[in-house]
């Protein structure tokens, strides 16, 4: 496996990475679009157990984010998970503003006791679909909030502060 094999996805709160799994369900894709959630998780689970730790007490949680990744795939409708708290992203290649960011976020969302999703966005397609220019890039709930610096530590705190009390993750 290459680390371009390794994919992360929600399965219950945390951002598991998966290795092989965009090769699982492509392979299956054909053959099991029109399987029910059952067998398609079953196999799923099987497959993807060869690469990946999976414990025992968490297997539920897993074949319900495999099936759920397979029919975002196939285009089929699925039930996505709720996000709780804030939904963060620093976008930038790994500079040390981006780490600095990073850091901030971290020690403010700990000062300030909010539940949050924090994820270091390094990947340059990923980092692209925002349509930013510059990094570091800060987006809280699916909005570019600064680009290209790192805000005032007083301005994340409130920017932080406004998304949560709007109602966290959207």
């Amino acid at each position: 496996m290459t680390e371009k094999d390794i994919t992360k996805i929600k399965v219950g709160k945390f951002d598991i990475s998966i290795a092989g799994i965009k090769q699982v369900i492509a392979e299956l894709a054909l053959t099991y679009a029109d399987k029910g959630d059952e067998e398609i998780a079953a196999v799923m689970l099987e497959r993807l157990s060869q690469n990946n730790y999976i414990p025992g007490a968490a297997k539920e949680e897993y074949r319900q984010a495999f099936v759920r990744e397979f029919r975002r795939f196939t285009g089929q409708p699925y039930q996505d998970e709720a996000p709780q708290g804030l939904q963060i992203k620093v976008l930038g290649m790994g500079c040390p503003q981006c780490h600095s960011l990073t850091q901030t976020i971290m020690e403010l969302l700990t000062e300030l006791g909010f539940p949050a999703d924090l994820d270091h966005v390094t990947d340059i397609k990923e980092i692209a679909q925002y349509g930013i220019m510059g990094s570091p890039g800060l987006v809280i709930n699916g909005k570019i909030v600064a680009v290209g610096k790192v805000s005032p530590r007083n301005q994340i705190k409130a920017w932080l502060i406004e998304a949560n009390q709007s109602g966290g993750a959207k």
